[in-house]
């Protein structure tokens, strides 16, 4: 079989919620299923192949699908007949959009509805473009995949009968996330925050991830209690990052707060690792993967009790309304107050990241492949 793949989010630079799932899956479909030909096709030039192996190609088809007249022609001229030359069995869709004219059976991902719940956080020509062409790709699609059931059930409501199938495949917790030693955490701390704890914030810096009502509660914090704990934001300037960057210049506590920028996932990886808590209390996310990984690495998570992250958490977070700082800063104040419900948080965050798999996302996924070249012979 071959399997054409759109791989237009695997960036040189930075993989982030979408890029970094599929890299997660189709590493591991490419390693278990040798006897396959997959073809990863890129819409710009790339430096560097973040999947290889002898069953392996990469294309590269312009022009680059950045705003929605190269969408249109990038996924149903361009790509669907550089798809259909290489004589695919079967494309997927790892982004939500797929061409609506390709005869190649199509398996579609969507990893959530964030355009219809937390519109603002989008760029109007791509919430223009999910907006209008969703239920369009949900009934072109031969199989649906999302990320939660949540998710699932989100698009059910939203979309009903549209798509022909709908299946949850949850992400899981990269590797690299997992306790360090005392003398490591020790090490990071000394690099990032003159050695004092810290809370984290992982994530781009943008509206939908509530930065500034992190700042507010981390205010409250500060005010009740007089330590030296610092807070830091490990991701790059992202979506609408202005209005947190012009605040933070006013900022009580602008010396307590660290902004890391983009960092490689090793570091992140030890950045999570080495904090007091994580705190992710973002609007709206179809998995919410720094839950997970703030879990695996032996770290209480503070989130948000909306969309999928109670879904994801369980009980083994604690959790707060997203425009609720002063309940935010009062799981921090709990936290920072009593040992015994932090350990008690880290050792069910270890248990339940141990729930989600990678290994278990991709044997599902293939069934998923499977099944969709089984609906179309």
């Amino acid at each position: 079989m071959i399997i054409a793949v759109n791989a237009i989010f695997f960036q040189d630079d930075y993989l982030e919620g979408y890029g970094q799932y599929a890299v997660s899956v189709f590493e591991l479909l490419v390693r278990n299923h040798p006897e396959h030909d997959f073809v990863f096709v890129y819409d710009r030039p790339h430096q560097k192949e973040r999947i290889t192996g002898p069953n392996v190609k990469s294309v590269t088809i312009a022009p680059a699908a950045r705003h929605v007249p190269a969408f249109l022609y990038w996924y149903n001229v361009s790509a669907a007949l550089a798809v259909k030359k290489c004589k695919a069995d079967i494309w997927i869709q790892p982004y939500g959009f797929c061409s609506l004219v390709s005869g190649i059976p199509q398996l579609l991902v969507i990893h959530d509805l964030a355009f219809k719940h937390v519109p603002q956080s989008i760029a109007w020509h791509q919430r223009f473009f999910y907006q209008t062409f969703t239920p369009f790709f949900l009934k072109k699609a031969k199989r649906t995949i999302t990320v939660s059931e949540f998710s699932k059930q989100d698009i059910l409501q939203f979309y009903p009968n549209k798509a022909k199938s709908i299946e949850v495949v949850s992400g899981a917790a990269r590797a690299g996330f997992r306790p360090i030693s005392w003398e490591e955490k020790e090490q990071v701390k000394e690099a990032y925050t003159d050695g004092y704890e810290y809370f984290i914030c992982v994530g781009g810096i943008s509206p939908r991830k509530n930065m500034l009502n992190i700042l507010k509660a981390f205010s409250l914090f500060k005010k009740w209690h007089k330590s030296n704990m610092k807070l830091v934001f490990a991701g790059r300037l992202a979506w609408q990052y202005q209005d947190f960057t012009e605040k933070l210049k006013t900022y009580k506590y602008r010396n307590d707060v660290v902004l890391t920028g983009y960092v490689t996932d090793e570091i992140l990886a030890r950045l999570t690792a080495s904090s007091y808590a994580a705190i992710y209390v973002s609007h709206f996310e179809g998995f919410g993967l720094p839950v997970l990984e703030a879990m695996q690495s032996g770290v209480p998570v503070i989130t948000a009790n909306n969309s999928s992250m109670p879904e994801v958490g369980g009980d083994a977070a604690l959790y707060a309304e997203a425009d609720q700082p002063d309940t935010i800063a009062a799981h921090m104040q709990t936290l920072y107050k009593n040992e015994q419900i932090r350990e008690k948080l880290v050792q069910k965050g270890l248990e339940r990241a141990k729930q989600y798999s990678w290994e278990k996302a991709a044997d599902l996924f293939w069934q998923e492949i499977l099944a969709t070249k089984a609906v179309s012979s």
